[in-house]
């Protein structure tokens, strides 16, 4: 029996529990936007929504409409979402939501706790984690592992692209029950006043090449710094990044940029303001994530109709549509440069293509309409 609180127009609400990440607000994290702009919409129709957080931050025990519970964990690489992840569940379980949406495939363990204690669970299967370098050997195995498991234990699975669907389904035998990519979000600032902050970079609206990511080499941030490096472009590339765990690559991507006084290594920038107005006044938005499915932070600069360089891979090439300058060497990221800053009319078309298809294939409205279709399927007795 499903215990709720209220109704929403002619349906009942549901109280449902969002685990997995690190909660909101988000920072730039793909998970972590999601849980946010799904979670607040679905709070806004009158369901009662639940986040599980890693960290106190200055919105306390609500944000946006949603309940935030802090939940401890190991911070440890290996460690910290699985322990998180862990002790949120069996919060869960204290508290029975009617439902409850896991993020990560690594966290199919709760999933399979979460099933024997009778709360409905979905998890959503980022891309492929074990093709990230930080989970090589061990790691990668046990994401292989926990893929497939999820994908048994699960009473659904989510992806966020078509082409990671069929890839799991081709190479792992993974079902996904549900296709529900990511919102582009819309601009939060006015480009008057998006020209302004900007300059604080020292930088000129529409004179700067930005690239947002966190220093994995997945993302290809060191191709990115090297190949502008050996570029003749004239135009200062923005980075905006951090290490989640420093170590050897973050280091070379600190010596490349070292002696090029063009390359502003500016860490992270947690104002999502301000970062959309980064996104907004660049001249090109330079993308080198390779692994995963739908990325938000594509998303974000096609919402802006930021004109796109991106890194050449299937995901890419399904969230744009086609819609952007393609690079897969350092020498290739140099000739695209040298397009944006000579050819502008160029870019700038494909940035208004991009941007038409954000507004028509990413909305948060409609990411949010599949995630409450999925939760009440879920909150259904089998």
């Amino acid at each position: 029996m499903h215990r709720y609180d209220h109704l929403v127009g002619d349906e009942v609400g549901l109280r449902i529990a969002l685990l997995g990440t690190r909660g909101v607000p988000a920072r730039y994290g793909g998970f972590e936007t999601a849980v946010e702009e799904i979670g607040a919409e679905l709070a806004k129709r009158g369901h009662d929504v639940t986040v599980y957080c890693r960290s106190e931050s200055a919105s306390g025990r609500s944000y946006r409409g949603m309940r935030r519970i802090v939940v401890p964990s190991l911070k440890r690489k290996a460690l910290e979402t699985l322990t998180h992840t862990g002790l949120s569940a069996l919060h869960a379980l204290r508290h029975r939501p009617d439902v409850a949406l896991v993020f990560n495939a690594a966290n199919a363990p709760f999933v399979a706790l979460l099933r024997l204690g009778r709360v409905p669970a979905a998890l959503h299967i980022d891309g492929h984690d074990a093709r990230r370098a930080k989970w090589r050997g061990a790691g990668a195995l046990y994401y292989r592992f926990a893929t497939r498991w999820g994908s048994s234990v699960a009473r659904a699975v989510v992806v966020d692209s078509e082409a990671v669907r069929d890839e799991l389904a081709r190479d792992q035998g993974v079902r996904s029950d549900y296709y529900i990519a990511y919102g582009a979000g819309r601009p939060r600032m006015r480009p008057a006043q998006a020209a302004e902050v900007v300059t604080r970079y020292g930088v000129t609206p529409g004179g700067y090449h930005l690239v947002v990511a966190r220093f994995e080499p997945e993302n290809h941030v060191l191709d990115i710094v090297q190949g502008y490096a050996a570029s003749s472009s004239h135009l200062p590339l923005v980075v905006v990044g951090f290490a989640g765990y420093p170590g050897d690559y973050a280091r070379s991507i600190v010596e490349a940029a070292a002696g090029h006084p063009e390359i502003r290594l500016v860490g992270a920038v947690w104002d999502q303001q301000l970062l959309d107005a980064l996104y907004a006044q660049a001249r090109t938005y330079v993308h080198g994530h390779s692994v995963g499915g739908t990325n938000p932070s594509l998303l974000r600069a096609m919402a802006q109709s930021t004109p796109v360089i991106a890194y050449d891979c299937p995901y890419n090439q399904e969230t744009t549509g086609g819609a952007a300058l393609w690079f897969s060497s350092e020498d290739d990221l140099s000739d695209q440069l040298k397009v944006a800053e000579t050819e502008p009319e160029v870019a700038a078309s494909l940035g208004e293509q991009a941007g038409v298809r954000a507004q028509e294939h990413y909305r948060w409205s409609a990411v949010a309409d599949a995630y409450e279709q999925l939760a009440r399927d879920l909150a259904k007795p089998r």
